[in-house]
Formats: structure tokens, sequence, C-alpha cells
């Protein structure tokens, strides 16, 4: 005798279980949709480049990076700054040189809205000097990074971290040499250590470094800081941490009986009168 058929708690006899067939989208026609970052943040980026192509390469670029998108492009200042105000991006990348209003004179004005890090071919001292002062957290020359670099620095920008590249911190530490001179006065006590003497020692760097018996390292650090660098920036600079410059920045007070930034820099260069501790009686 055939099974009766099987019912619900009702008496309706119950319909037979629909099969349904799956199928996977496309990936050829599915939207693009930017890929999340590590902790599920996406950084919104703005790109201002008076070059079609190459904001177009740089979109897509970022845009094949985890936890970028690129919300907006623009081909000059003015509509850089119109993007940013609308869009409010976590990072602008931002020509030189662009028609118009070019990148340094809408610098100070983006980089009241969001982090500005300067992408361009310009690798003047005068120029990456000037953007820097002007606020720029990062310089990077087009054709001195890659695009992993390119993706670490805009991550990096976000947190308030400096970038350069090659060309823009030698640019923006030639400064900091001192022009040749016929002459120098020899340094009574040179130093001993077999550590090679920084190439970014200036003359009074050299003339202070037995003075006050600091390093090559340390001198080196003295000059950035000097030069009114924050820690994140010579730390960019020297391709160390943040942590190694303050125990730098420690010692250099130490030695400089210095306690803060303004004493150490009056002392380094001279134009504190009770800052001479070392030096011999006239």
């Amino acid at each position: 005798m055939p099974d009766a058929p099987h019912t619900e708690a009702h008496g309706r006899t119950a319909a037979p279980e629909a099969r349904t067939t799956r199928t996977r989208p496309d990936p050829r026609t599915a939207p693009l949709r930017p890929h999340p970052a590590p902790g599920g943040r996406t950084l919104r980026v703005v790109v201002a480049d008076d070059n079609q192509v190459v904001r177009a390469g740089l979109s897509a670029l970022l845009g094949a990076r985890p936890g970028i998108r690129v919300v907006a492009e623009a081909g000059d200042g003015h509509r850089a700054l119109a993007a940013t105000r609308h869009h409010r991006p976590d990072v602008v990348l931002l020509d030189v040189r662009m028609p118009g209003v070019d990148g340094l004179a809408a610098l100070p004005h983006l980089v009241r809205l969001a982090p500005v890090l300067m992408l361009t071919y310009s690798r003047e001292r005068d120029t990456v000097q000037r953007a820097l002062g002007l606020g720029a957290v990062g310089y990077l020359v087009h054709g001195e990074f890659t695009a992993d670099q390119l993706a670490r620095a805009v991550r990096d920008a976000h947190e308030g971290h400096a970038h350069l590249t090659p060309s823009a911190r030698n640019a923006l530490l030639a400064h900091l040499v001192a022009p040749a001179v016929p002459h120098r006065p020899p340094v009574s006590n040179p130093p001993t250590s077999a550590e090679p003497p920084s190439r970014l020692q200036s003359a009074v760097g050299e003339s202070n470094r037995a003075a006050h018996g600091l390093s090559s390292r340390e001198v080196e650090v003295m000059e950035l800081i000097a030069s009114g660098m924050s820690n994140q920036q010579i730390a960019a600079t020297c391709f160390i941490s943040e942590k190694t410059v303050k125990n730098h920045i420690n010692r250099i007070f130490a030695k400089l009986h210095a306690p803060n930034r303004s004493a150490a820099i009056a002392t380094w260069l001279g134009t504190n009168p009770s800052s001479s501790p070392r030096t011999a009686p006239r």
C-alpha cells in the first residue's frame, strides 16, 4: 500500500519542496566596489592634477588598493578646493603647476579641510620648501615611488605622517648645508668615533659637534630641529622611527643643557648668552 502523503498540522497536503538554482554574478558585469581597509575604513581621496591622463592613472591605481577610493578629480586649484569642500575627503593629492589657481595658491585653503600630499613633477628646492611650509604633509615626485609606496603615503598622510621622495628630501635639506667658504677654522678636538660624518652637517654643526660632544646622527637631528622640522618629519627624512628621534632629542637636550626645543636651538645657533658651558673662557 503506498505511503500516505505527508500533511501539515492543519491537514493540508504539503507542497513539494521547490528546488532553486543559485547563479554567481558575472564579475565582468558586477558593479565595482572599493576594497575595505583592514580596519573596515575606506579612505576617500581627491586627486588634483591638470593632466587628465595622470588623474585617470592615479584614480585607477588607488582604486585598486584596499581601503582607498578616489571620490573626485580636479584639473586646477579652484576645482580642487570646491571638490574638497563638497566631498570632505580624508586626503588630497595635489599637483603644483596647474592653470588658473595653482597648487601652491590653493594649498593654504586645502590644508584647513584635509591633509594634503603634494604629488608632482616639480622638484625645485624653493617649491618643496614652500609647499611644506604652507602645511603639506608630504611631497612625492613622480617617478620616485612605486604604487605600493604611494598607497602607503596616502594612508600615512591621513595619520599625519610625513612622506618625502629623494628629490624632495634633498631639496628640503639643501639649505642646511652651508655654502663653500675659502677657509674654515679647524676643530680643536676632532671626533675619534668611526662613525662617518653626516652629509647634513653645516659649518655650525661641525663646530658644535666637538664643543658639545654630539654624535654625527645627533648633529643631523639637531640641524633638522633648528630648521623647524617636527619629530615626524625628522623621522621620515632620516628613515628612522619617531621613538628613535625622541631618544636622540633627549640625549641632545642633555648635552646642550637645554630644557626644551627653543633653548636647544638658541644654544645650537649661539644666540643664547648662557649656552656655552663647554667653551673656553675668552
